[in-house]
């Protein structure tokens, strides 16, 4: 697949983008070579080759949930703009 110039002009006026014919000419090329590498890519055999996640073959550790902080609502609450014990209370912002 090959991208021309009346291509280029065509998606920048779709996409309502102005463009000059060099750096339209610089974006056929750019994008002829990425097309061209695709195409490379489509033509490997991977049928037999399972698909990976990483490359290294490494399992995550698992921890145990634990509480390491008791009781700081009040400190958390003390930030709070207006008194109140149970929630944090903010200026309303939507009329």
């Amino acid at each position: 697949m090959t991208i021309d110039l009346k291509t280029i002009k065509h998606i920048s006026r779709l996409s309502c983008i102005s463009l000059e014919d060099e750096k339209a000419q610089k974006l056929a090329g750019d994008l002829n070579s990425i097309f061209k590498f695709i195409e490379k890519l489509n033509e490997l055999k991977i049928e037999d080759v399972e698909p990976l996640t990483s490359i290294a073959e490494t399992t995550l550790k698992f921890r145990t949930d634990e509480v390491k902080s008791d009781n700081i609502r009040e400190k958390i609450l003390k930030n709070s703009p207006s008194d109140n014990e149970d929630f944090f209370v903010v200026p309303k912002v939507v009329e």
